[in-house]
């Protein structure tokens, strides 16, 4: 998922996302160390695309804290 995409998504539904891709994280872990996972690099996609989610969940805070103050 590109941080476009990420950006273009409302709150509610980053969380639920954000929900999915660590679940998802939970299962290509558990899926590698029973050694059925062929591509390994589903691992980091995932982690960067948390990475991603965070960045924009934390940057709307960020925004809604400065919009508080003035």
């Amino acid at each position: 998922m590109r941080i476009s995409e990420v950006r273009e998504l409302k709150n509610d539904e980053l969380e639920k996302e954000l929900e999915n891709q660590e679940r998802s994280l939970m299962n290509l872990r558990f899926r590698g160390a029973t050694m059925q996972l062929s591509d390994f690099t589903e691992i980091r996609k995932t982690r960067k695309t948390i990475a991603r989610i965070n960045t924009v969940l934390r940057e709307r805070e960020i925004v809604a804290e400065m919009d508080d103050d003035e």
